[in-house]
């Protein structure tokens, strides 16, 4: 028994190491790219401009040094923080919640119904400040209905949810397809710019708006990482234990998607972080979600940011959309965790 105590209390210690190492590991990437772009700013400058903001820091660097770090990189990369911190806990939450490491944030039909809100204000011309509202709006009308389609007394059977999320994400697809054919040929380019996801049109407003779905929605999935802990053993065993299946089930569902819904309305169709983040923390970190949680956060800020990042400068000045990268990144991943399934179920 006193071996098992350390050994578990090494595990802990371990488990708080990889935490510690990935938030520093997140504030030296976001100090590393604020550096990086057509217009090189050494760390030191960078730091200098963000503190003169806190205290009274004397200027000694160029008027435009600051305007680009503080007006166009760091509400980007603020952002892309927040979506990477989106997309990987959503992804998390879901994984434990249906015990399968193939399920997404966007499950429930939260991209397709986002994207179809987004389509029609671009498609419409109408002022690009509702393009958030009203993707945000969509995403959450996707997820209600995909619930209530679902819902099956006060029971959300697993089998029923997923049939319906795919039926719903078709259904708004087709829509999204159908303003795209209608759209006008300016209307349609940017309409197929934002489904390919991307943080070209980042500022303030948008970190600002996002922020506190996202933080609040984040810590609230935190808050059932003991009832996904005991929901890996089976519902059956769960119900057992004391964990109210039924309410914890809807509960991380609608938190999932409010932090989902808020990450596309922002910045757009961005896929596999929220797949393949959660697994590769899983594997280093293990299956405990008091750990993976958060580690999922900020390893999935880390990896947006610096795909963002790379998205911009690979081809400068022309960007490339985050969304092909995350696909290219994700799409051999997904093959590799669908064989690797094959392998273990013997098929």
């Amino acid at each position: 028994m006193v071996l098992s105590g350390k050994r578990i209390q090494m595990m802990k210690n371990k488990q708080k190491l990889i935490l510690f190492a990935l938030v520093l590991g997140l504030l030296l990437t976001m100090l590393a790219t604020l550096t990086i772009g057509p217009v090189h700013i050494p760390a030191g400058t960078v730091v200098k401009i963000i503190f003169s903001k806190i205290f009274a820091v004397p200027q000694t660097w160029p008027d435009n040094f600051q305007q680009i770090v503080l007006n166009v990189r760091l509400p980007r990369i603020l952002l892309a923080v927040l979506a990477g911190c989106a997309l990987s806990v959503s992804g998390c939450a879901m994984q434990g919640l249906f015990r399968n490491p193939m399920a997404s944030p966007y499950i429930c039909g939260v991209a397709s119904g986002g994207a179809f809100g987004a389509s029609l204000i671009i498609a419409f011309n109408i002022s690009h400040l509702l393009i958030i509202p009203t993707a945000f709006f969509f995403a959450l009308l996707a997820v209600f209905l995909v619930y209530n389609l679902a819902r099956a007394g006060n029971k959300i059977p697993v089998e029923t949810l997923l049939l319906s999320g795919i039926a719903l994400s078709l259904f708004f697809s087709a829509l999204t397809s159908f303003v795209q054919y209608v759209s006008k040929e300016g209307e349609l380019r940017q309409i197929i710019f934002w489904l390919m996801g991307g943080f070209w049109a980042s500022s303030w407003n948008k970190v600002l708006g996002s922020f506190p779905v996202i933080f609040t929605g984040v810590l609230g999935i935190f808050f059932f990482s003991r009832e996904l802990n005991i929901l890996l053993i089976g519902e059956d065993q769960a119900q057992d234990m004391g964990v109210e299946v039924e309410i914890t089930r809807k509960a991380i569902l609608i938190l999932s998607a409010l932090v989902t819904a808020s990450a596309v309305a922002a910045c757009g169709i961005i896929g596999f972080v929220g797949l393949i983040i959660p697994h590769i923390m899983r594997i280093i970190i293990g299956p405990d979600h008091r750990f993976l949680l958060p580690a999922s956060a900020v390893c999935g800020s880390i990896f947006l940011v610096w795909v963002d990042t790379f998205a911009r400068t690979l081809i400068s000045p022309t960007e490339l959309p985050v969304g092909i990268i995350t696909a290219l990144i994700g799409v051999p991943f997904f093959l590799f965790l669908l064989k690797t399934r094959k392998k273990l179920s013997g098929f």
